[in-house]
């Protein structure tokens, strides 16, 4: 084909036009893609014998400037901005030093003590135990109590039970209190004779001075020691001092009469026996003495009869009559 044929494209340009475009166009590639201090030789030695090869084609010549770019590329990277640091993961607790010294160990709860350590269930069992034990001891006691003491109403109508409990394994041979308690009422009564203002003589009625003596102590909370005892106790005491018959048993039988004449003297001055300004001549005293009747369901039969004792008639003396009552003041101020 001739060279200057229309149809060929190989001669429109001057040979070196293609060689001087081709480092033309490429030249920016290295600027961009290349290092910036790789040689500038190296272009000039690609780019100068282009010209004289027309062998050599034109597209190689980007090529091969493109191999020293395509091998300083990883290096760009060093040259470039740093890259934002990533977000740190959570890190794990550091663990405490080895040589640390450990926290003391507290010691152990002590135990619950008594029944509380054991459990529910035997706790129960060990109470139920523990009232069987009580209650027995509890019977036994007052078993024994009952064998011991006095005669009484419980003991007559469960002393079959008593028995049965006490003997043998635990018989005694001793009484708690020996003398029978107090089952009876011991009224003291007093009656005098009087002589009135205009001379006659009479006798008065019978004062029940237990009687006074339970009315003043009645509805007192704080009753005096005289009250509850002086009248019983100088009774009791001439009762101790003296046989069936009222005869005094030695000194003390003549002491306990004046004691019990000289109290029951006073007490007719404060009820004003025989009226005003009547002197007192002699007194009688006596008992009456009544059983305290059992309870409903008690077959014990006591009698309800009241049993008197009276003693003879004592004429007073100058000694016996309280102030206010002797024979000279009192016929004084009936005057």
């Amino acid at each position: 084909m001739d060279a200057y044929d229309e149809g060929s494209n190989a001669r429109h340009e001057p040979p070196s036009e293609p060689a001087a475009t081709a480092p033309a166009a490429s030249a920016p590639e290295p600027d961009n893609a290349g290092p910036a201090d790789s040689p500038p030789d190296d272009r000039a030695a690609s780019a100068g014998p282009a010209p004289n090869n027309r062998a050599v084609p034109a597209g190689p010549a980007p090529n091969n400037r493109a191999v020293p770019a395509a091998s300083a590329a990883p290096a760009a990277p060093a040259s470039a901005a740093p890259a934002a640091p990533a977000a740190p993961a959570p890190a794990d607790p550091a663990p405490p030093p080895q040589d640390a010294p450990a926290p003391p160990l507290l010691p152990p709860p002590p135990p619950p003590p008594g029944i509380a350590a054991l459990s529910p269930r035997y706790q129960v069992v060990a109470a139920l135990a523990f009232a069987v034990v009580a209650v027995a001891a509890c019977v036994h006691l007052g078993t024994a109590f009952l064998h011991v003491a006095p005669s009484n109403t419980v003991t007559k109508q469960h002393g079959r039970a008593i028995d049965e409990w006490v003997y043998p394994e635990f018989e005694q041979n001793w009484k708690l209190f020996a003398p029978n308690p107090l089952q009876q009422n011991i009224a003291v009564q007093v009656r005098a004779e009087v002589r009135a203002t205009d001379g006659g003589v009479r006798t008065t009625r019978w004062y029940d001075l237990s009687a006074l003596d339970g009315a003043a102590i009645d509805g007192n909370l704080l009753p005096s020691h005289t009250q509850q005892n002086e009248l019983r106790r100088a009774w009791d005491f001439y009762v101790a001092t003296h046989d069936s018959e009222n005869r005094p048993a030695g000194l003390r039988g003549a002491l306990s009469e004046r004691y019990l004449r000289r109290i029951v003297v006073l007490r007719l001055d404060r009820e004003q026996a025989g009226g005003r300004g009547a002197v007192v001549q002699q007194v009688q005293v006596r008992s009456r003495t009544t059983n305290v009747p059992p309870p409903e369901w008690s077959q014990e039969q006591v009698s309800a009869k009241p049993v008197i004792r009276e003693l003879p008639w004592w004429l007073l003396t100058e000694a016996d009559r309280a102030a206010g009552t002797r024979a000279v003041e009192t016929e004084a101020r009936a005057r």
